[in-house]
């Protein structure tokens, strides 16, 4: 379900608000902890189909605010790389009290325009790769050995990054 507020159109060309997604009696999109969690998983999906997908930002947008929760998971989604961003694409959805950015910003409240083009913008210019293993301490450290060998960072990053994948 991801109906946050109900709008009635009367004639000739008037909108009237009748109750936002407080009052609605099912929980929207990303208040429900199964959208959540499918959204999650849909993520971690991508992330482990194949190399190319080591590139590719994931962002979920949805209409309603989170749970309190999920505060600390969406944030830790972003920093681990899994996630780019819960986003909700609806700048005021109840009048009432609601989370509207997490302290790392894994859940944001776009406000306009501009905030969503700027955030759109830093997803596609910056050179991320994600990367996970489970891997020995031992393992680890000869690969972090190997790719300091390289002349410069990027080069040891990109050493590193195929030598994790391998």
């Amino acid at each position: 379900m991801s109906v946050v507020s109900n709008y009635k159109f009367t004639q000739p060309n008037k909108v009237e608000l009748i109750g936002d997604y407080k009052q609605h009696k099912g929980n929207p999109a990303l208040l429900r902890s199964d959208s959540m969690l499918k959204a999650i998983g849909k993520s971690i999906n991508i992330r482990v189909s194949g190399i190319a997908s080591t590139k590719i930002p994931v962002v979920v947008l949805g209409n309603s605010p989170i749970t309190d929760s999920y505060i600390k998971k969406v944030d830790f989604l972003k920093t681990s790389g899994v996630i780019q961003g819960f986003w909700s694409l609806n700048p005021k959805p109840t009048n009432s009290d609601y989370v509207k950015n997490t302290p790392k910003l894994g859940f944001q409240t776009i406000l306009d325009r501009e905030q969503l083009l700027s955030n759109c913008r830093d997803l596609v210019t910056n050179d991320m790769n994600y990367f996970s293993s489970m891997i020995s301490k031992l393992k680890l450290g000869e690969i972090i050995r190997i790719a300091s060998q390289e002349a410069t960072d990027i080069a040891e990053a990109e050493k590193f990054l195929n030598l994790i994948q391998s």
